[in-house]
C-alpha cells in the first residue's frame, strides 16, 4: 500500500476514536458532576523509503498516533436545588462511596436516604464519612451540612441538636490516574492512594453539573466529520488515479 494511503488510513483511525470521546462527552452533558475527556495525539515518524535514490529528509514518514485521553477536571458550574441532602464540592476533592467492588470516588453530590436510614448516592451507594457509613434516624429532621462537611440534624420533638457524622473527602496527588468505571465513579489506578482532602469545601443545596460545554463539544464533532470525509475523499481520489493509470498503461503497445 501507498504511504498516502497509510498516511490517511492512520489519520482516519484516530478520527473515528476522536468521535468516540466527543460523542461520549455529549451524552453526559447533563449528568452531575461529569469531567470531560480530551484526546491526545502526536506524530509518528517511519521511514518509507528504502532506497539510496531518496534524499534523507524525504525518507521518514510523518503519520497520526492515538496517544490516548486525559480527564479535565475543571469545576462545573454549581445549580442551586435548595434540597439540603444535595452537595457540590467546591475544590479538587471526591466523595467517598462504598460499592460491591470497593471504595469509589465521585463529584456527584445528588444524595439521598434510603429505606434504612443510609446516606446514599442515586445509584444506592453509601456515602461515607470520616467514621464509616452516615445513618440517620426516623425522627431526624432539619439536615444541615457545614462546608467542612460535618453533618448536623434536629432529633425528635425536642429539636435535640445531634451530630450524624462528616463527609469523607479525599484527593489524588495524580487525578489523572483515575479510572472511570461508568455510573459517574472512579476507582484508584494502581499506586494511586487516596489523601484527606481538608482544602475543599462543601456547599450545601447545590449540584455540580457536568463541565462539558456542549456547544464547543458539538463544533469539534462537525469539524472531526468533516476532516473524515474529506480525508475519504481525498483517497478516493487517489484510488481513482491509480485506476486510471492501469487501465492507460494497459492500452500501451509493448
Amino acid at each position: 500500500m501507498e504511504n498516502m494511503l497509510l498516511v490517511g488510513l492512520s489519520r482516519q483511525m484516530v478520527l473515528e476514536r476522536q468521535v468516540d470521546v466527543v460523542a461520549n462527552n455529549v451524552a453526559n452533558v447533563n449528568t452531575n458532576g461529569y469531567k470531560a475527556d480530551k484526546s491526545l495525539f502526536e506524530e509518528y515518524l517511519r521511514s518509507g523509503a528504502h532506497e539510496d535514490n531518496f534524499a534523507r529528509p524525504d525518507r521518514s514518514i510523518s503519520y497520526v498516533q492515538d496517544r490516548g485521553t486525559f480527564k479535565d477536571f475543571t469545576q462545573g458550574p454549581s445549580e442551586q436545588t435548595k434540597n439540603p441532602l444535595d452537595v457540590a464540592v467546591d475544590g479538587g476533592g471526591f466523595l467517598v462511596v462504598q460499592t460491591p467492588a470497593g471504595e469509589r470516588y465521585t463529584r456527584d453530590g445528588g444524595l439521598q436516604i434510603n429505606n434504612v436510614g443510609q446516606l446514599v448516592t442515586a445509584a444506592g451507594d453509601q456515602v461515607l464519612g470520616s467514621s464509616g457509613p452516615i445513618v440517620f434516624q426516623p425522627t431526624d429532621h432539619d439536615v444541615s451540612i457545614a462546608a467542612d462537611g460535618n453533618i448536623t440534624v434536629l432529633e425528635g420533638v425536642n429539636h435535640i441538636d445531634s451530630v450524624r457524622g462528616k463527609l469523607r473527602l479525599v484527593s489524588f496527588a495524580d487525578a489523572q490516574k483515575l479510572l472511570k468505571e461508568g455510573s459517574n465513579l472512579y476507582s484508584a489506578g494502581q499506586g494511586v492512594a487516596a489523601t484527606p482532602d481538608t482544602a475543599s469545601r462543601v456547599k450545601q443545596g447545590f449540584i455540580e453539573k457536568s463541565n462539558v460545554n456542549s456547544v464547543t463539544e458539538m463544533s469539534r464533532m462537525i469539524e472531526v466529520t468533516r476532516t473524515y470525509t474529506q480525508i475519504s475523499n481525498l483517497l478516493q481520489q487517489q484510488s481513482d488515479l491509480h485506476k486510471t493509470a492501469i487501465e492507460k498503461l494497459a492500452d500501451v503497445p509493448a
